[in-house]
């Protein structure tokens, strides 16, 4: 049985969450801020996703995410009372999963949660894939280019997943929307966006194998694809 971290300073909020979770056949535990969630991440044994409230006294929801992923990469669904550009952008940065901007559907959470969890099962097969300098195991879940590691969240890693995996596709928006996020989407496509020009940075002298398609959406290709045309 999954289970689920639940952190809000607000107790009628963790009540709901709770509440549909139970109902969904999660198991759970909670924190009221953002330093005793900490401290929870540490002393369980098995969490499978953290609802991470954004805003909270003692510690933030930021900032316990930026410290939880110093030892774990357990997918993060951050709440929000506010719905700004810069606080998603972020939140990706630091390694948010989802982001969900209250108040909020308690049937869309749950929505959400089952995605990012069914995401997480889906079994990698043991290949790897090198470009030069460039390599990915889809096993570990690790990523190399000029044999350092480069640190990307689970969004990014989703992402540059299925985007080498249909290598020399032309896939659309709404293909990379509906594969990744694993939902209907309800927010604006500027998510896709923001997560490809924050894989792009992290890839450096490699940003250029993700092609934008101008009225499509993106494709992955290397030259040596290019050679072979």
């Amino acid at each position: 049985m999954k289970r689920l971290l639940i952190v809000d300073d607000e107790t009628n909020i963790r009540d709901i969450v709770k509440k549909y979770a139970q109902f969904e056949g999660y198991e759970y535990c909670e924190a009221g801020d953002g330093l005793e969630a900490i401290e929870v991440m540490k002393k369980e044994d098995h969490i499978d996703l953290v609802i991470m409230d954004a805003m909270m006294p003692e510690l933030d929801g930021f900032s316990a995410c930026k410290e939880i992923r110093k030892f774990s990469n357990v997918p993060i669904l951050m709440l929000s009372a506010r719905g700004e550009e810069y606080d998603r952008i972020h939140g990706f940065e630091i390694g948010v999963d989802d982001y969900v901007v209250k108040p909020f559907s308690p049937k869309e959470l749950m929505m959400r949660i089952a995605a990012i969890l069914k995401r997480y099962q889906r079994e990698d097969n043991s290949e790897k894939f090198v470009y030069d300098t460039f390599e990915m195991n889809f096993t570990s879940r690790v990523v190399k280019i000029d044999n350092q590691r480069i640190e990307l969240s689970p969004k990014e890693y989703d992402l540059l997943f299925y985007l080498v995996n249909n290598k020399d596709i032309a896939l659309t928006r709404e293909q990379l929307i509906s594969k990744v996020w694993g939902y209907d989407f309800y927010g604006d496509d500027r998510t896709l966006d923001t997560h490809i020009k924050l894989l792009r940075k992290k890839l450096g002298q490699y940003s250029t194998t993700i092609v934008t398609l101008r009225g499509v959406g993106y494709r992955f290709e290397t030259k040596e694809d290019e050679s072979q045309e």
